[in-house]
């Protein structure tokens, strides 16, 4: 535990399986557009923010994308996501059990989402609020969202801890692509779409027996 300094934490498809409800919400959202979104291109927007979601859909049903269709599109997604974040929220194997872990052994966390704050609120209820130090979202970060390093920058900087003394837990590459270019080592749990091996990224299949030893570990 010497070796490290907290755990930052993804929330969406890390912690919870909520990337099935925004499946939902963004199908129906882009046939609220007109047009419709094929699985294909749903999963590139796998760890994408609310703007670049919502600008995507635009493109994909034919629509211009300017700022006042991509604000009243996010809208959207935020209206039909709100009703589903709103019910309890499946787990990721093992999440729970790291969290607790984490949190009985006296390590800060932070969660890290691009989902905005809003949103993250209500998933709070399922997670709790109890496991995080900090929660940084993705309305929070001056628009420096995922894939850039800011989020986890954030984050430490609130925690007031070196992002080199930080274990991030990721599922998406925007997420993974964030937490490295902040200067953390990275576990990674895929999810729906694949994350490509490279510098400080350390995969597992799943947060199952994920304790502090394991994550110091990952520091070397």
């Amino acid at each position: 535990m010497d070796r490290i300094d907290a755990v930052l934490w993804d929330m969406d498809g890390t912690l919870v399986d909520s990337e099935k409800l925004w499946d939902v919400a963004l199908y129906e959202t882009a046939e609220w557009l007109g047009g419709k979104l094929s699985e294909e291109q749903r999963m590139t927007l796998v760890g994408s923010n609310m703007d670049d979601t919502s600008a995507y859909l635009l493109e994909v049903v034919g629509l211009p994308v300017t700022p006042e269709a991509i604000a009243s599109t996010g809208e959207e997604i935020r209206r039909r996501t709100a009703g589903l974040f709103d019910d309890e929220l499946p787990w990721r194997p093992g999440a729970r059990e790291a969290l607790t872990a984490v949190r009985e052994a006296g390590l800060r966390s932070a969660l890290v989402t691009s989902t905005e704050r809003d949103l993250t609120e209500l998933a709070l209820n399922t997670i709790g609020r109890d496991f995080f130090d900090v929660t940084v979202c993705g309305d929070e970060v001056e628009g420096l969202n995922k894939p850039l390093p800011r989020p986890y920058l954030k984050a430490a900087e609130l925690l007031g801890v070196d992002p080199a003394r930080c274990v991030a837990v990721e599922d998406s590459p925007p997420g993974t692509a964030s937490a490295v270019a902040a200067g953390c080592t990275v576990l990674v749990i895929p999810n729906d779409v694949p994350v490509e091996a490279g510098e400080r990224r350390v995969f597992r299949e799943s947060l199952v027996g994920i304790d502090v030893p394991a994550l110091a570990a990952l520091l070397g």
